[in-house]
Order: C-alpha cells, then sequence, then structure tokens
C-alpha cells in the first residue's frame, strides 16, 4: 500500500491550496483517511479525518473549522483537503494518512499508512 500526496505549497495569508492524496496498492478497503501537520516546535496534530465506512463523519481541527473541507473520491481512492483562507499559523508539513484494511493469508488486516509530507508555507 502507497499514499502519495501532492499539491503543497506557497501561498500568501488569505489564499487556498487543495492538497490530495491517492492510495494504491492491493486494498481490500478504506475505513478512512485524513491530514496531520507538523510545524516546528509544536506537536503533530490531526487537521482533519474523515470517515468513508458506514455512516460516514468529517472531523477537524477547531482552529481550520470553516476554513478547510476534506473530501473523498471513493472511485479514485483519493482524499482532498481543500484549505481556503490559509493563516501564517497554517504553515507545516502536512501528512495524510488512511486506515486501510488488506487481505494477509486470507485474512482482514486493518492497519495506518502513511503518506510522505507536502510543505504549506503561508506568508503574511
Amino acid at each position: 500500500v502507497q499514499l502519495q500526496a501532492s499539491g503543497g505549497g506557497l501561498v500568501q495569508a488569505g489564499g487556498s491550496l487543495r492538497l490530495s492524496c491517492v492510495a494504491s496498492g492491493d486494498i481490500f478497503s478504506i475505513n478512512g483517511m485524513g491530514w496531520y501537520r507538523r510545524s516546528p516546535g509544536k506537536q503533530r496534530e490531526l487537521v482533519a479525518e474523515i470517515i468513508t465506512i458506514n455512516r460516514g463523519g468529517t472531523e477537524y481541527l477547531d482552529s481550520v473549522k470553516d476554513r478547510f473541507f476534506i473530501s473523498w473520491d471513493n472511485a479514485k481512492k483519493t482524499v482532498y483537503l481543500q484549505m481556503n483562507n490559509l493563516k501564517p499559523e497554517d504553515t507545516a508539513v502536512y501528512f495524510c494518512y488512511a486506515d486501510i484494511t488488506i487481505i494477509e493469508n486470507t485474512s482482514p488486516k486493518r492497519g495506518n499508512y502513511w503518506g510522505q509530507g507536502t510543505q504549506v508555507t503561508v506568508s503574511s
């Protein structure tokens, strides 16, 4: 299983970026996907996640609510993070992750997988 993230970059405050993360490999099911971020001097924090099974649902970090929006394309196995009204404090390396079930020796095996980080820099 591989996760490939893209879409980071440099943007001025108030601007927008869209991150994408596509999952590939021998996947039985994707149960959820999301984004963490890490900036210098701060702990890693969960930015947004989306549950893709059962009734679904989304969760957001309080500081990004109503600015960031997470969405999921099942056919493309891709999660998107639309980031609007970006602020300098959003500057960080963003990592996507996925809660994925694979079949190993005929049995389902569930685990978390990580993509490489993508840098988001917001200038003031």
